[in-house]
């Protein structure tokens, strides 16, 4: 396993459409071990291969309970809820910044599971938020683009901000 540099926002990737994974293969096996130690590393609880510039349609999810990664391919959202559910999310991609998104509360997902079969399952709270939120990235839609252009234009200049103080 190998951790990967993380791509920056503005990069022009995150704004791309990720390809579907045709063929699950040990390359395919390899970037899914690759991303969670990645996404271990930076530290965060959800990443696409696009966030480490591979434009393929692969997420893994981990959340705080959650025993072992969840490994996502080709994940569409097949329904969602009415119900909405706002909270606070950030980006391993934009770190040091964070927002109140406002998402379905529940959403049912179909996939591909790493041994090739596939799934679908339903989700709520946090994991139905990451699920949204990480299939957002594999469309090219970064999350801040879910916010009023009055509140993304601050945080961006709050980003900004951060990364000069880093520098």
């Amino acid at each position: 396993m190998a951790t990967h540099p993380i791509v920056r926002f503005p990069d022009p990737r995150l704004r791309r459409k990720a390809e579907p994974i045709v063929h699950i293969d040990e390359e395919v096996k390899t970037l899914a071990r690759d991303l969670t130690e990645t996404m271990h590393a930076a530290p965060g609880i959800g990443i696409t291969a696009p966030h480490i510039g591979v434009l393929r349609r692969l997420v893994v999810i981990q959340l705080e309970a959650d025993p072992e990664p969840h490994i996502y391919i080709n994940p569409e959202i097949v329904w969602s809820s009415s119900e909405m559910i706002r909270h606070v999310e950030g980006s391993v991609s934009m770190p040091g910044v964070t927002e109140v998104i406002e998402r379905p509360q529940q959403v049912r997902v179909r996939y591909r599971r790493l041994d090739g079969i596939d799934h679908e399952e339903e989700a709520e709270g946090l994991m139905a938020i990451c699920l949204q939120h990480e299939i957002d990235q594999l469309e090219g839609i970064f999350w801040i683009d879910r916010l009023s252009k009055l509140k993304r234009d601050r945080l961006i200049k709050r980003f900004e901000k951060l990364q000069r103080v880093r520098a």
